[in-house]
């Protein structure tokens, strides 16, 4: 299989199915009977914006609820075996005390954990409202806010962008969560793994890097550049706004995933399935209120 990285190439159509974004290839070619077999499917499950609390809802937001919609998730995943999973920041909800949060943490980690043994886990403003990172990572065991990793000819890398302008990492309510940075020596470390890399990368973050508005990194141009300059960024998928969204932007997919947290009911879930392949397709299964898209190679 050739890892090196893969740019978009023309000749690409693009349609609507059933209100979701297809690309597909505008030719094809006929099948090379002394090609090598095909590689696995990788599948990675998505989930952002949880917000897990014992509390009461607040507006849309339904806290409790999220525990019956991620005992849902996990059962419609366990049919379909992830490789590994990813939490894309905002786990749990804030809390009026550390004891309080920890507790939240504890309760959803011990639901979400269960899924799959590989798990990723991205820091939200929400993640670090009360508790250190330290102690949120701590407690899901990942060593690292921001590091990357390879499967199955892809490379990963996860973001975390709770940093105030002056580069002061969030904890215990140190911070406003329209002030979202990337700050300088992590976009040092981002440069130099992206040139390190010859895999085509995929990139997980919290706050988005496709806006300037509220729910945008406030230096989300300068990391831009960096993702678009290294000619190997397929997709970038993020939370943070609890919306369906997409955008590309220099030959990048900006796809936001809507939030588990947002209405009451099963039936007001959302979750996700990426499939990526070989060829280079990434396919993406929304459930319930998750938008689906597909992208070929």
């Amino acid at each position: 299989m050739n890892e090196t990285s893969h740019r978009y190439r023309d000749g690409r159509r693009a349609f609507l199915r059933s209100g979701t974004l297809v690309l597909t290839a505008a030719a094809t070619c006929p099948t090379d009977l002394f090609a090598d077999p095909p590689q696995p499917t990788l599948r990675v499950g998505l989930f952002t914006d949880l917000h897990y609390a014992d509390k009461p809802p607040g507006g849309s937001r339904h806290y409790r609820e999220t525990l019956r919609k991620l005992e849902e998730a996990a059962t419609t995943l366990e049919e379909r075996k992830p490789d590994f999973i990813v939490e894309l920041g905002d786990l749990i909800d804030a809390a009026d005390s550390v004891d309080v949060e920890q507790r939240y943490l504890k309760t959803i980690n011990k639901e979400f954990s269960a899924i799959c043994q590989d798990r990723h886990y991205v820091l939200g403003n929400h993640c670090v409202d009360t508790l250190k990172k330290a102690e949120f990572l701590g407690e899901v065991a990942q060593k690292e806010s921001y590091y990357s990793f390879d499967r199955g000819g892809f490379h990963f890398v996860v973001l975390d962008s709770c940093f105030r302008s002056d580069g002061t990492p969030y904890e215990r309510k140190n911070f406003r969560w329209t002030d979202a940075n990337i700050p300088p020596a992590e976009l040092e470390w981002l440069a130099a793994d992206l040139k390190s890399t010859r895999l085509p990368v995929i990139v997980f973050a919290h706050q988005r890097l496709d806006v300037h508005n509220n729910h945008g990194v406030r230096n989300c141009q300068r990391v831009r550049e960096i993702l678009e300059s290294s000619g190997k960024v397929r997709t970038v998928f993020q939370g943070h706004s609890h919306q369906n969204d997409l955008k590309e932007i220099g030959g990048i997919h900006y796809c936001t995933l809507v939030a588990m947290v947002e209405g009451s009911g099963v039936d007001r879930n959302a979750y996700s399935l990426m499939s990526l392949d070989a060829s280079g397709t990434i396919r993406v299964e929304g459930f319930r209120k998750q938008a689906s898209y597909d992208w070929s190679g």
